[in-house]
């Protein structure tokens, strides 16, 4: 289903894809020559230090161990036989026969007769020459790069050798291989024997999303690698083209978590798919130019609530589609997939929002990356729990109870820090409620009827902090025994109620009316026995729930009010 719904983003898309057979690819530097092969010098294509100009070129080969060249293009081992890893005229001569058998095959075309006239020198000739060049302190500096790649262009064209329509038809491949029924696309191709690499953050430049090992007992009836699932060139090229488009840099259709790389796309090129396709980006790609995060998140919970209310229409058949990947030796691991009807998705979001929902600013804490940072050390998505990614996107785009691991780490991060902000007070919310139990549901913002014990807890040790505060602008208390409030309750809230007392001589008559009567106010509600002796962990979470929402509540008071 994963490659069939690939080969179908492509046919949906291929007015702005590569067609068949060609390739976008980042070439670095180009070799400037003349009409007669002289060199002219080095052309720098690079953007920046991580990407460089793209051209539209034949697809790159796959390689095994033995030498293959690129079609007019490639790395420095095969084009001017120089490389940082030893020998590479085998390269270079692979490269130099290619350039022949293409010279021999284009009527005598005056730009691959300029290429030929460049190769009739020595490797160690042209390496001579090229070393002179300006250039070539940076080309020796930036050789591993993924943009260290190379072609030519003739001195006055505006197109390199590579990218010119008459020469890239030139040897296809048009051999006696019988088709056979693709897997894929159920049409009768000729089958590739390995895949298109398709790499992603983390993995190695070879990894690829399909791929069969050699002699490994998974081949049957003597059918070697691709055979044993036949998939057509055509049908392989568009999957692997349409994954290496959503892998790009500037590609608005992935997100990353980590070491995880997830990708979406909708099943149809319309006005719900686009603007589904953009809203998730927008929630959980990263930008750091947004200057109103809040009304990007809440334009994004309008499309949702338009699909899902039929505003934005959609037909039965639309889907959506969620793929996570991860670096897995020399292959692709997928860690999740999804395939969901496009209504049932903007429902499944429209429930998240509503779950993450509570007072506060700041609303991008509702996507992926800032859940996941609030639950590790120093903020680092990289140190998530394993697999925390993956179970997090499962419970937003299925609608599945959120993971416990996210409260558990959420709740712990608190008490190592006695930090309760928007995000981490968020992700209790959203957890304790999507549970099937008969506690009542916690409310986006102050909840004055709420009369579970952790949460009144947890307001009553916000007032004793604000008191503190107010009074001598210190927070000892929430430092040092937030976590055995939160735990124990009874054995520390009758200490901080004959300590909240000093500490409301040093108010005004005015303030210290004011706590007295919300302090009454809460502790009318808990049980007449006193103070729970102890609280499980989901009456921790509400706990720290309680105390954001009393706190969140006196800066709005204090917004409004003179107190």
């Amino acid at each position: 289903m994963i490659l069939q719904a690939l080969y179908e983003y492509y046919n949906r898309s291929k007015d702005h894809l590569p067609a068949f057979g060609r390739e976008l690819k980042e070439i670095g530097f180009l070799i400037v020559i003349d009409k007669d092969g002289h060199f002219v010098g080095f052309e720098d294509c690079r953007i920046d230090n991580k990407h460089a100009k793209k051209f539209l070129v034949k697809k790159s080969v796959g390689r095994s161990s033995a030498p293959v060249a690129n079609y007019l293009y490639d790395n420095s081992a095969y084009v001017f036989g120089y490389s940082d890893k030893g020998e590479a005229e085998k390269y270079f001569k692979v490269f130099k026969d290619k350039v022949t058998e293409i010279y021999e095959a284009s009527s005598d075309n005056q730009d691959m007769r300029a290429v030929l006239m460049f190769y009739q020198s020595d490797v160690n000739t042209i390496l001579s020459i090229l070393k002179k060049d300006f250039l070539w302190p940076e080309i020796e500096k930036n050789l591993n790069k993924k943009y260290s790649v190379f072609s030519f262009r003739i001195k006055g064209d505006d197109k390199i050798i590579a990218e010119k329509e008459e020469l890239l038809d030139l040897l296809t491949d048009d051999n006696d291989r019988s088709d056979q029924i693709c897997l894929v696309s159920g049409e009768r191709g000729h089958v590739v024997e390995t895949t298109t690499a398709t790499m992603i953050p983390g993995s190695q430049a070879t990894a690829k999303l399909v791929a069969f090992q050699v002699k490994s007992g998974y081949d049957s009836y003597g059918k070697e690698k691709g055979a044993n699932a036949p998939i057509s060139e055509k049908a392989e090229f568009a999957y692997t083209t349409a994954l290496n488009h959503m892998l790009a840099s500037d590609s608005r259709n992935k997100f990353l978590i980590g070491n995880r790389t997830f990708l979406f796309w909708a099943s149809k090129d319309d006005e719900a798919g686009r603007q589904t396709e953009e809203s998730v980006f927008s929630m959980f790609g990263f930008s750091d130019t947004d200057d109103d995060p809040d009304r990007r998140i809440e334009q994004v919970r309008k499309v949702f609530k338009s699909i899902y209310s039929g505003i934005l229409h959609t037909s039965l058949d639309d889907k959506f589609y969620i793929l996570g990947m991860a670096p897995n030796s020399a292959r692709i691991a997928v860690t999740y997939w999804a395939e969901i009807p496009l209504k049932g998705f903007a429902e499944k979001m429209s429930r998240h929002f509503d779950d993450m929902e509570i007072v506060g600013a700041n609303k991008p804490y509702m996507g992926l990356r800032s859940m996941i940072s609030a639950v590790t050390l120093g903020g680092k998505t990289s140190d998530a729990t394993p697999n925390l990614a993956d179970a997090v996107v499962k419970s937003i785009f299925q609608g599945l109870p959120y993971p416990q691991t996210l409260f558990s780490e959420c709740v712990r991060r608190i008490r190592a820090e006695q930090s309760i902000f928007t995000t981490r007070a968020a992700i209790i919310k959203a957890y304790l409620n999507r549970l099937n139990n008969k506690e009542q549901k916690i409310k986006p913002m102050l909840d004055k009827e709420n009369k579970n014990q952790g949460y009144l807890c947890g307001r009553l040790f916000a007032v004793l902090d604000k008191i503190q505060e107010d009074a001598n602008n210190q927070h000892s208390i929430r430092e040092r025994y937030m976590n055995s409030a939160s735990a124990t309750p009874a054995t520390v809230f009758a200490t901080f109620l004959n300590l909240s007392s000093h500490h409301s001589e040093n108010l005004n008559e005015g303030r210290k009316i004011f706590f007295e009567k919300l302090k009454q106010e809460i502790i009318d509600k808990l049980p007449a026995d006193g103070f729970p002796t102890h609280l499980d962990l989901q009456d921790q979470g509400r706990f720290f729930v309680g105390y954001y929402h009393q706190r969140q509540d006196f800066f709005k008071k204090n917004e409004n009010s003179n107190l």
